[in-house]
């Protein structure tokens, strides 16, 4: 095996898990850091940007998307890394709660680093700017702040560059027929953090994913109203939502006025005084100069073999982390073990030319299918078919069936409980299961190797 000189560009869940398995497999690892603790998108940050939709490419960028309010949708036992179970930890500030809050995510992580030493190759407040291929190796210029107006600039090569710097900081936006002259307040989600500036507002909220669930739930408890528009509508109703006054249920925006008024496709009409964008992200990876080889294509990355190695730089190039729809944590354990034993030349990998014609095969299927290309690392009803995959390329054991069919419960669960599914739940011999698989992983019968 040939150990590799390795930068890892970020220290959330997926460059952290990157750096253990890059080290375990003998590679040489340097993280780049730029805020000053991990922990990525899980740290939260109560400041927000100046500009409220994230557009302004001047704006000072916050990093995190946090709101104050935010838990799991996962139990924790679903969440965690395979060999280190996300279990309650006494100490006052954990969460003991199955679905918890966003603290006790980032306290995890932590125990993660620390359990594993991880800190000791975390460069804190360097940023990189600049990841080109040069010579045959990967030259990376990073920045590090040293005094108010003073920036020290280096310049370092590396054989292989593992990119983890997540996707929730690029904000999506939805286009609004009229918007220009509508007069209201428009604010993305990334910038939304306690409910108290909406008080007594009329507030529509665009958007159905999780972040969207709990946000107008939270904004309902003091605005005047709330009004949903969602693309799931699709037959023209207005519903209200059961267990409030005041939300309402809405097919999406049809256009915005000057007096205020915005129009649903469903005909209906309100005065709005804010529209809040829970419509996702954009990847972006404006470090990353690979002369046009690596692009960002309506929110495809690609060309991408199985969302991780671009086939011209395979596998010297790689991606953490991209998939979504899925439980995060296990896939970047699994795609970092694959990556670092590809480098090393334990695993390997079909040629180029192969690699190309499977990820051509894989968009012909998803054009075939009808699947926009924002969808393309969308993979929620296949990602434990995905996640062993991985697995069995990595010589690792599959998906645990607890596992699997805990996430499937708690899917349900959430339909059927919208309003309480953190705290009711019917799965306990689901959470039994795990914890006795966790026995393997209690300090000083950890296996290491798994």
């Amino acid at each position: 095996m040939t150990p590799q000189n390795v930068a890892v560009i970020g220290a959330g869940a997926a460059g952290l898990v990157a750096a253990r398995e890059l080290r375990r497999e003998g590679h040489k690892v340097v993280v780049f850091e730029r805020e000053n603790k991990v922990g990525g998108t899980w740290v939260y940050n109560p400041s927000t940007e100046s500009d409220p939709l994230g557009l302004d490419p001047t704006r000072v960028v916050i990093h995190s998307s946090l709101y104050a309010s935010l838990r799991t949708n996962l139990p924790r036992e679903a969440m965690g890394f395979r060999d280190y179970p996300f279990v309650a930890k006494n100490g006052a500030q954990r969460d003991p709660r199955r679905f918890p809050g966003h603290v006790e995510v980032l306290e995890y992580l932590n125990d993660f680093e620390t359990e594993f030493e991880l800190g000791e190759l975390v460069r804190f407040g360097v940023e990189v700017r600049r990841v080109r291929l040069e010579g045959g190796k990967w030259k990376i210029r990073s920045r590090m702040s040293v005094g108010e107006e003073l920036d020290e600039v280096y310049d370092e090569v590396y054989d292989a560059v593992v990119v983890c710097n997540g996707h929730y900081t690029e904000p999506r936006i939805a286009e609004i027929p009229g918007i220009e002259t509508w007069p209201g307040l428009q604010i993305h989600s990334h910038n939304y953090r306690i409910p108290e500036p909406f008080q007594g507002q009329v507030v529509i909220l665009i958007g159905s994913s999780a972040s969207a669930v709990d946000i107008c739930r939270d904004i309902a408890g003091v605005a005047k109203e709330v009004h949903i528009a969602s693309r799931s509508v699709t037959d023209g109703t207005i519903e209200k939502l059961p267990g409030h006054d005041n939300m309402w249920l809405h097919s999406m925006i049809e256009s915005a006025h000057g007096d205020g008024i915005v129009v649903f496709g469903d005909g209906s009409a309100v005065c709005a005084d804010v529209i809040l964008h829970c419509t996702g992200y954009k990847y972006n990876f404006p470090f990353l100069d690979t002369n046009g080889t690596v692009t960002v294509d309506d929110n495809r990355v690609g060309p991408l073999f199985k969302h991780v190695f671009p086939p011209l730089f395979a596998p010297f190039l790689s991606f953490v982390g991209l998939p979504w729809k899925v439980v995060p944590f296990p896939l970047c354990e699994l795609q970092s073990k694959w990556i670092a034993g590809v480098l090393s030349g334990r695993v390997s990998l079909p040629s180029s030319d192969e690699m190309m014609a499977d990820v051509e095969a894989f968009y012909r299927t998803l054009d075939a299918s009808g699947i926009p290309k924002r969808y393309t690392h969308n993979i929620g009803d296949s990602q434990f078919e995905y996640n062993d995959w991985l697995a069995s390329e990595c010589g690792c054991p599959p998906s645990e069936e607890w596992r699997k069919e805990m996430y499937s419960a708690a899917s349900k669960n959430r339909k059927v409980r919208p309003e309480t599914y953190r705290d009711e739940w019917d799965d306990e011999d689901l959470a039994a299961q795990a914890h006795e698989d966790f026995r393997r992983f209690s300090k000083g019968n950890r296996n290491l190797s798994q």
